[in-house]
């Protein structure tokens, strides 16, 4: 990938899930199945992603119970704010012409 574009979140749907993450206040973790509702996609498709950004440490994923529900929350990361940041930086000076490699 040309400059400091991120492979891991340059993925449309992995992208989105940063975006959404990283416009919740600091530290807030967002439930999976709201998560699966602003994004749109399956279960099997969101579980996917997120286990992909966890394994990079950009996500972290608490699973717990509310009541006799299981319930899983992901947040993400510093390290997956900063990365999202830079690629999302990349993007824009890829946008606006500028020299990204």
């Amino acid at each position: 990938m040309p400059g400091d574009l991120d492979a891991i979140i340059h993925t449309p749907a992995r992208l989105r899930i940063m975006a959404a993450l990283a416009a919740s206040p600091e530290g807030s973790l967002l439930e999976f199945k709201r998560l699966r509702a602003l994004l749109g996609l399956t279960d099997g498709n969101l579980g996917a992603h997120i286990a992909t950004l966890g394994g990079a440490g950009y996500v972290a994923v608490t699973k717990d119970f509310e009541g006799k529900r299981p319930r899983t929350r992901i947040a993400v990361t510093k390290a997956g704010y900063t990365a999202y940041l830079a690629h999302v930086a990349a993007l824009r000076a890829i946008l606006d012409g500028g020299d990204v490699g």
